[in-house]
């Protein structure tokens, strides 16, 4: 069966390399006689399977000693509750910087356990860039500085990391995780839920600098302890085993493509190239300011929308799969994850220039 472009914003494409081991191995993986769906989390072979997990990702983006690797469930949706919890300790307001969807969704779910001042906001903009950080009115009774360094719905990106001073940095990294090296040692907590550039829906990796364990609020729930979870080794219940084995088998191959500093460089290229079609073009349009631009999430709008439909269809005809946009922004966004190849970008942009000759 012919596999087509998948530019989905989530669950996102994965490697046809890491599809095909998982294929091989499923029904008996390295000759255990079992799934690995199949094995229990506290057998060795699936202990096994997590630790080296652990230490590909520690490898890949660099994570200092300093710091603990989670393996946990429920979204970066669970942990937008998970972070207030675990970090207020004795204080009370937390700092949010509002760049879009998610991060208006993590202030929601923060107002739920404390002060939020929102230090910094593009709502006025229609979320079409990164606020300047001279603008930011930061609270000094902050427990943290919480921001999303790549917002999916409208292909707004972070390409610095904010200085927070000696309060600790908490990113939503979903959606711009392994797509190019971070400065882990900067931030406090690092979360992200797994269906971009990780693997399967279900998995949500959190990294958290040891020294913010012992924060959390009594009350927490213990699936959201991050303590409770380091203490457990991410196996205080039963883990997502069959996502975590197949996040490991991403890392491996993100190494094999020569690390995070190959694929950043991979993922300007096909960016660039997508983005120097849309700005050579009075038809297509990105409402996004050019330094605030998402290498990972690219939406685009055509001059007549009532061609948006034929645009589609066309597309989808052409093995071109899920690229109309989201409900609140319209048009259409082309998601380009890790594993989404040039050629596939090289093959939507033919359609676009073929489209806008036809209907220009």
């Amino acid at each position: 069966m012919a596999r087509v472009y998948n530019f989905s914003a989530g669950p996102a494409a994965l490697p046809t390399e890491v599809l095909e081991q998982v294929r091989d191995e499923l029904l008996d993986w390295h000759g255990s006689g079992m799934s690995v769906m199949e094995m229990s989390h506290r057998g060795k072979e699936f202990v096994g399977i997590a630790e080296q997990a652990e230490q590909d990702l520690r490898d890949l983006l660099k994570v200092p000693d300093s710091h603990r690797i989670l393996f946990l469930q429920g979204g970066a949706t669970g942990q937008f509750a998970a972070v207030p919890l675990n970090l207020l300790g004795d204080r009370e307001a937390a700092d949010y910087i509002n760049t879009g969807n998610w991060s208006k969704k993590a202030i929601a779910e923060g107002k739920r356990y404390c002060e939020v001042n929102v230090a910094a906001t593009a709502e006025a903009d229609g979320f079409t860039r990164v606020p300047a950080p001279d603008t930011w009115k930061l609270n000094p009774r902050a427990a943290y500085l919480h921001y999303t360094p790549n917002e999916t719905i409208g292909g707004v990106e972070f390409h610095w990391t904010p200085d927070s001073g000696d309060v600790p940095l908490v990113a939503d990294m979903s959606s711009t995780i392994l797509s190019r090296p971070v400065d882990v040692a900067r931030h406090g907590v690092i979360y992200a839920g797994a269906q971009k550039n990780i693997g399967p829906s279900g998995l949500t990796v959190v990294i958290v600098r040891e020294d913010l364990l012992d924060r959390a609020d009594p009350r927490t729930p213990g699936v959201l302890d991050w303590k409770r979870n380091a203490e457990g080794n991410s196996m205080m219940n039963t883990p997502p085993t069959f996502a975590w084995y197949v996040a490991g088998l991403v890392f491996q191959w993100l190494k094999k493509q020569g690390g995070l500093e190959a694929m950043a460089e991979v993922n300007k290229r096909k960016a660039d190239k997508l983005y120097r079609v849309i700005d050579e073009s009075d038809f297509y349009r990105n409402p996004v300011e050019k330094e605030s631009r998402s290498r990972m999430n690219i939406p685009f709008i055509l001059a007549d929308d009532s061609l948006n439909a034929a645009f589609l269809s066309e597309a989808d005809e052409a093995g071109l799969k899920t690229l109309k946009g989201h409900r609140s922004v319209g048009g259409m966004r082309a998601s380009l994850y890790n594993a989404v190849s040039e050629q596939a970008v090289d093959a939507l942009i033919d359609l676009m220039h073929d489209f806008e000759r036809r209907h220009g």
